[in-house]
């Protein structure tokens, strides 16, 4: 299962294909645009989701609900093109039009993908970089991860995030009898924090680093419980799963840094204290004591809750000006801007539950028989009966 995205930020619209999903799956455009407005949520936005209301069109690949076992098309229309036809159009321009629309930008913003990109393409005009490499294009990618999501709950699966810090503001409130309970709690906290103590103190840091004409930055974790055990890899490096999870993780713009269960702080602890011990009885089979490496071993699942944390850096793009060069004349600016978010971490929190759902989506139908959607939902919970009766 793999998908592809086209499309520019402001550009006519955004587009992903899916191929792989099993035929007869039950699929809605509803399923997807309503984590296209979970996405778009979150203090600390700036105005361009005020311009921006996302939703899909499906145009290929569903029949009365059900998906055909073809690819899937996803269109998501952006409504700021009506203002930028002619700078991002696709026909040629015009000489006499030429100066005044193209306004090509040869100064790279600090942190962005704007020098790095021209110097892979050789574009001059570094519009030509930052049009694709604008967050905007995760939008299609919660699509994806929308259908993905819808896969993974048929399957008994199901996903979550909230955000655990921002701007060293960090969650002291790490316990909820459920998901359901978790997203309850985080839908209704404009931080996606579970924590309201800490999520005011987060509003109060993002409120002062926009004052201050600077962003901040924080960590969001992802869980997911119903995953069968032994999904993954022990025997390729490749197809270990939490290296995909991973991979997943650091593909979101902005992203540095990722880590699984106690993650980093098992560098600080002895094997002991780090290791989860094996248990069994008849009604769940094998499970573990506790679920400190975050539901791994071994690169396969272990049926435990999977507990996945991604960093997210402040974004680049702000007030606060930046020294950079000027590629055209080699001399020295103050890199700023008209339009940013403060603090995109309780978006990035759904892109984030997205990107991994689409990953544990994708390696269920490569591992289990899939061109029927009910004949893997049979296996997978065969795998699972398997498992508990080993």
């Amino acid at each position: 299962m793999r998908y592809l995205t086209s499309g520019e930020s402001h550009g006519p619209q955004l587009t992903t294909i899916i191929e792989g999903l099993p035929a007869g799956m039950p699929l809605l455009d509803s399923d997807i645009n309503e984590e296209l407005a979970r996405r778009q949520k979150g203090y600390g936005r700036g105005r361009r989701m005020q311009i921006e209301k996302d939703t899909v069109q499906i145009t290929g690949g569903i029949r009365h609900g059900y998906t055909l076992g073809s690819p899937v098309a996803l269109v998501v229309e952006n409504n700021d093109w009506k203002h930028w036809t002619k700078i991002m159009g696709q026909e040629p321009l015009n000489p006499e039009d030429e100066a005044e629309v193209k306004r090509k930008i040869s100064r790279p913003r600090p942190g962005h993908a704007d020098l790095n990109g021209a110097l892979k393409y050789g574009h001059r005009d570094m519009r030509n970089v930052l049009e694709r490499s604008s967050a905007r294009e995760t939008t299609v990618r919660v699509a994806a991860g929308a259908v993905a999501k819808k896969l993974l709950s048929e399957l008994g699966i199901q996903v979550a995030a909230h955000v655990i810090e921002i701007g060293g503001v960090a969650s002291s409130v790490k316990e909820y009898s459920s998901l359901e309970e978790l997203k309850e709690i985080t839908e209704e906290s404009p931080v996606r924090c579970l924590d309201p103590d800490a999520g005011q103190k987060m509003m109060e840091a993002i409120d002062t680093a926009k004052e201050n004409g600077d962003s901040i930055g924080g960590v969001v974790e992802v869980i997911v419980e119903g995953m069968p055990p032994g999904v993954g890899s022990y025997v390729h490096y490749d197809r270990k799963l939490d290296s995909k999870l991973a991979g997943a993780m650091v593909s979101i713009n902005a992203f540095k840094g990722v880590e699984f269960g106690i993650g980093f702080e098992a560098a600080r602890k002895p094997g002991s204290e780090v290791h989860d011990e094996i248990v069994w009885d008849p009604e769940r089979g094998y499970y573990r004591k506790t679920n400190r490496l975050g539901g791994f071993e071994g690169g396969m699942s272990t049926g435990m809750p999977i507990v996945v944390r991604g960093v997210m850096k402040p974004i680049p793009t702000l007030y606060k000006p930046l020294q950079s060069v000027d590629i055209e004349t080699k001399e020295p600016f103050s890199a700023s801007i008209e339009r940013s978010d403060s603090c995109a971490v309780p978006a990035a929190a759904v892109v984030a539950e997205n990107v991994i759902a689409w990953e544990l989506a994708a390696a269920l139908v490569d591992q289990f028989y899939s061109d029927r959607f009910e004949t893997l939902k049979a296996t997978v919970e065969e795998q699972r009966k398997f498992a508990r009766e080993f």
